[in-house]
C-alpha cells in the first residue's frame, strides 16, 4: 500500500454541514500554508465560496472566514493528496466521477458518510465477504470510480448546521473514528489522523472500522426513518412504548445480521435507547431532510442492511415494514425514487 509523502493538497466533496466543518477547521486551525484547500461545489454554495469564502461560527459566536479554492469542475482542481467525501448517500453515484477526477495513484479518499458504504465488505471476512451492495451502489458504479484500496472509512460523531450556503454553525462534538477497510493500522491512516487531530478533531484510529460503522448505524437505522415518517423528535419516539418496541424489534434483526458477518453487538436495544435519551429532544438528520424537501438516505441506513439479511437468508419482517413505510412516504413527497 502506497503512503502519501504529504497531505498538503486537500479537497472537500460535499460542502454541507459536515463537509463544511472539515473545510472550516482544516482551513483555519492549521499553520498557514500547511494545506492547500479546495472544494467541489455548485450553485449558491459555489458562488458563496468564491465571493466570501466559507464562514464557520465557534461556540463563542465568533465568525471565522476561510478561503477555499472552489470549482464545479473537479478536474480543474488537479490531483489531490486527500479527498474528503461528505455527501448524503443518494448523491454518491453523481459525485463519484468528481472524486475520480481528483484522484491520482497515491490519493487517499476519506469517506465520511452515514450508513453502510459501498466498500463495506471489501476486506471484511465472513459470510458476506466481497458482497456488492446494490442498495447503495447500483451496478457497482461508485466502486468502479473509487477503488477501495484508496479509501479510508470515517465515522463522524459531530454535528453542525448549514443554515445558508457556505455558513457552518451550531457545531457540537468533534469526534471522528477512522480506519482501513481491510483492517489494521497503516502509515496513511496515521497520517490522516495526525492532520485531522491538528485541526481540532478528536480522532480515534480503529483496527476494524466496519464495527464502528455498524454500531453507529444500529441506532440511526430506526430513529432516522421513524422520525421521518412521524415527524416526531427522538424523545417522543422513545416515550411511546409501541413505537420504541418496534424500533427494538428492528434492532434485534440487525443484531442477528451483525453476528453473522462477524460484527456482534453485545448491548441490548434498551441500552442504546438509554444513550439516545441522554441527547434530549432532537430532530434526526432524515427528519430535517424531509422538512427541507431533500432526498432521504434510506438505502444506506435500512436498504443495505435488509439486503445483507436477504443475502444471508435471515428473516427481517420488521425491517421490511420500516423500509416499505419510509420508502412510500419518501415517494409520495418526491424524496425517494
Amino acid at each position: 500500500m502506497n503512503t502519501p509523502v504529504s497531505l498538503q493538497k486537500v479537497a472537500i466533496v460535499g460542502v454541507g454541514a459536515i463537509g463544511g466543518l472539515f473545510a472550516g477547521w482544516l482551513g483555519s486551525r492549521l499553520p498557514v500554508g500547511q494545506v492547500q484547500l479546495s472544494a467541489v461545489a455548485r450553485g449558491d454554495t459555489l458562488r458563496t465560496l468564491r465571493e466570501r469564502g466559507l464562514t464557520w461560527v465557534d461556540a463563542e459566536g465568533a465568525e471565522h472566514r476561510v478561503a477555499v479554492n472552489a470549482s464545479e469542475d473537479a478536474a480543474s482542481l488537479g490531483v489531490q493528496d486527500l479527498v474528503i467525501v461528505s455527501v448524503k448517500g443518494p448523491a454518491m453515484p453523481q459525485v463519484a466521477p468528481a472524486v475520480r477526477a481528483l484522484m491520482g495513484p497515491h490519493t487517499t479518499v476519506l469517506v465520511a458518510m452515514n450508513g453502510v458504504p459501498w466498500w463495506f465488505f471489501d476486506g471484511l471476512p465472513g459470510d458476506a465477504a466481497g458482497l456488492q451492495l446494490q442498495a447503495v451502489d447500483p451496478g457497482g458504479a461508485t466502486a468502479t470510480q473509487i477503488p477501495t484500496s484508496q479509501v479510508i472509512g470515517c465515522v463522524v460523531h459531530a454535528s453542525a448546521a448549514a443554515p445558508t450556503p457556505g455558513r457552518i454553525e451550531s457545531i457540537k462534538n468533534n469526534q471522528l473514528i477512522i480506519g482501513e477497510p481491510a483492517g489494521g493500522v497503516t502509515p496513511r491512516v496515521q497520517a490522516v489522523a495526525a492532520l485531522l487531530g491538528a485541526a481540532g478533531f478528536g480522532v480515534t484510529v480503529s483496527e476494524r472500522i466496519q464495527r464502528d460503522i455498524w454500531f453507529k448505524l444500529w441506532g440511526n437505522m430506526t430513529m432516522n426513518p421513524v422520525s421521518a415518517i412521524t415527524g416526531a423528535p427522538c424523545d417522543r419516539i422513545l416515550d411511546d412504548d409501541l413505537v420504541r418496541g418496534f424500533c427494538s424489534a428492528v434492532m434485534l434483526e440487525a443484531q442477528a445480521i451483525g453476528a453473522r458477518i462477524g460484527i456482534p453487538i453485545h448491548q441490548q436495544p434498551e441500552d442504546r435507547h438509554g444513550l439516545t435519551r441522554k441527547l434530549g429532544s432532537f430532530k434526526t438528520s432524515m427528519l430535517q431532510d424531509v422538512e427541507a424537501g431533500r432526498p432521504i438516505e434510506l438505502d444506506a441506513l435500512v436498504g443495505a442492511v435488509r439486503e445483507i439479511g436477504q443475502h444471508l437468508g435471515l428473516p427481517t419482517p420488521n425491517m421490511d415494514a420500516l423500509m416499505g413505510l419510509t420508502r412510500l412516504m419518501g415517494q409520495m413527497r418526491g424524496l425517494y425514487p
